[in-house]
């Protein structure tokens, strides 16, 4: 058993490093490609909040490639300087995703909600959950192992919930940019390929930590036979 949950570790890891070759692939290709009316990812992003009378969202610049991220708390979107300041396809697909989160904050939805309120326990999860589950089997613990995959548990379940929020936001985003006009036919291709690799990665880290906790339990049942 514990042979077998190690083994789809492997493939699950090995299909997420595909997954994230991917991406970068498919963003590196569309963010070559310049949209036809020239806008940036900035642009675009302020266009779309101010359609929806969202102007007290600001959009800002951050460090990095694909950082891109809405901050609920702040009110920002915060968008990679490549994406910031790029007229590429790509730019414009991340741009109007992230503002699609900014989009389900003020409309109230609910999965967004729900995955705010398990941000705390998921954190708490990923980093004590391994280790309080590593400790049960240095001392032979299967009550501190059990702990441990529950609280791993947690972080698979916020992994979860994400889903919706980020392929719902991706919908928002397609649909915007297609009544709005910012991209064409063509173009909306390209960005449509950008969001669903970029989806996939969300997926992957599910199967991991899916995988990681079959794992878990099987050295677990192995511990309480011995």
């Amino acid at each position: 058993m514990v042979s077998a949950t190690y083994l789809l570790m492997i493939a699950v890891f090995i299909a997420t490093l595909f997954i994230q070759f991917w991406l970068q692939r498919t963003y590196a290709r569309y963010s070559r490609e310049a949209n036809s009316r020239g806008l940036t990812g900035a642009q675009v992003a302020r266009a779309i909040l101010d359609a929806h009378g969202l102007h007290h969202v600001r959009v800002e610049p951050v460090p990095g490639a694909l950082t891109d991220h809405y901050d609920p708390m702040q009110k920002v979107v915060r968008l990679s300087e490549p994406n910031f300041a790029s007229p590429s396809s790509a730019a414009l697909a991340v741009a109007a995703h992230e503002v699609g989160h900014a989009l389900q904050d003020a409309k109230g939805y609910a999965w967004l909600r729900v995955r705010a309120q398990l941000l705390p326990a998921a954190n708490i999860g990923s980093m004590f959950g391994p280790w309080i589950f590593l400790a049960g089997m240095l001392f032979s613990a299967t009550g501190l192992m059990n702990i441990g995959i529950w609280l791993f548990a947690a972080a698979a379940l916020f992994q979860f919930v994400t889903l919706p929020v980020e392929f719902d936001a991706s919908n928002r985003a397609l649909a915007i940019l297609k009544r709005m006009n910012f991209l064409d036919n063509r173009e909306m291709d390209g960005a449509r390929t950008v969001l669903t690799a970029a989806a996939l990665t969300y997926v992957a880290a599910l199967a991991n930590s899916l995988a990681t906790i079959l794992h878990y339990v099987a050295i677990m049942q192995t511990a309480r036979e011995e």
